[in-house]
């Protein structure tokens, strides 16, 4: 199979698993604070990825041909795009909900787009300035939505604001990532799991740290909320994870960025049938222009 299309297969995959744990970590977020869950869908993809390393036999003797500067830029990308990304991301999924947080994620491909000229001396091409700016355009549109039930204007306001701020994290956070991926071709399931460590790590020193440290560390017992926070966590954490990485290995960091967009769709669609939001004509206008900024970078975007 040709290296792009492996790695653009994989960027698609990345989306849809990703929007179907989004709906349960929605429903999980209910009963669970955006802290302890985001340490618990950690631990779970990491103990799965320890033993897809021991199935597939690669020991640590794998990283010895690798530069120590490799593991630390991957370790500050797991920081970055887990730690505090992922957290802020939940407060964000909190405040407004799966349908109007799934338009924030759009800033995604710009921000990608962004920091692979910035960082990687990737091109950018007329189509794709005219879909990044009807990207920001879906944002501001449903910034004006109608608060969710219970919410203000502020929360409203506040939740696009961490959303957007957990989106450039993110992106930031895997194309410093990009490199160690593609030029020293770094093994992509140790990729992986060293990003998942570093914030793990990060994340279980800020909990015990927490007066609520009793009540986050209770996330770990089995309960019915694993019915929703467990699954999520295997599909978001670690499934996607490894697809959403391996999209970034084999083809360009801003293709992969705009073709995991497609999440937005995959996500409202559940979002409307499982938890039963609202899918208003500004939320469907937001996504008209958002995947049409999508489309219009991946399909004419073209070279440079």
């Amino acid at each position: 199979m040709d290296t792009d299309l492996k790695g653009e297969i994989c960027a698609l995959a990345a989306a849809l698993t990703w929007a179907t744990a989004l709906v349960l970590f929605k429903r999980s977020g209910e009963r669970v604070p955006p802290l302890p869950l985001n340490l618990f869908k950690n631990v779970t993809a990491l103990i799965l990825l320890v033993v897809t390393l021991a199935v597939m036999g690669e020991g640590m003797s794998e990283l010895r041909k690798f530069a120590v500067s490799d593991m630390v830029i991957l370790s500050l990308s797991g920081f970055l795009g887990i730690a505090v990304a992922d957290t802020t991301f939940f407060y964000a999924l909190n405040l407004i909900g799966v349908g109007l947080v799934t338009i924030a994620e759009c800033l995604y491909s710009p921000l990608i787009i962004l920091f692979s000229i910035l960082l990687l001396s990737e091109s950018l091409t007329v189509p794709q300035i005219i879909g990044t700016l009807m990207i920001l355009a879906a944002v501001y549109v449903s910034s004006k939505h109608d608060p969710p039930a219970n919410r203000t204007k502020g929360q409203l306001a506040l939740g696009m604001f961490l959303g957007a701020i957990s989106m450039a994290l993110m992106a930031f956070g895997i194309v410093i990532a990009k490199p160690v991926l593609t030029v020293s071709e770094f093994p992509l399931i140790w990729a992986a799991f060293l990003r998942l460590l570093a914030g793990t790590a990060t994340l279980a020193v800020v909990v015990a740290a927490s007066p609520k440290r009793k009540e986050f560390f209770s996330v770990f017992k089995p309960s019915r909320i694993w019915w929703y926070s467990l699954p999520a966590s295997v599909l978001g954490a670690y499934l996607a994870m490894i697809f959403w990485i391996a999209g970034f290995k084999y083809t360009k960091a801003s293709t992969a960025g705009i073709l995991n967009q497609t999440s937005v769709v995959f996500a409202l669609i559940l979002a409307t049938v499982i938890l039963k939001e609202p899918f208003t004509r500004r939320k469907l206008w937001s996504v008209i222009l958002a995947m049409a900024g999508v489309l219009l970078i991946t399909f004419w975007g073209g070279e440079a």
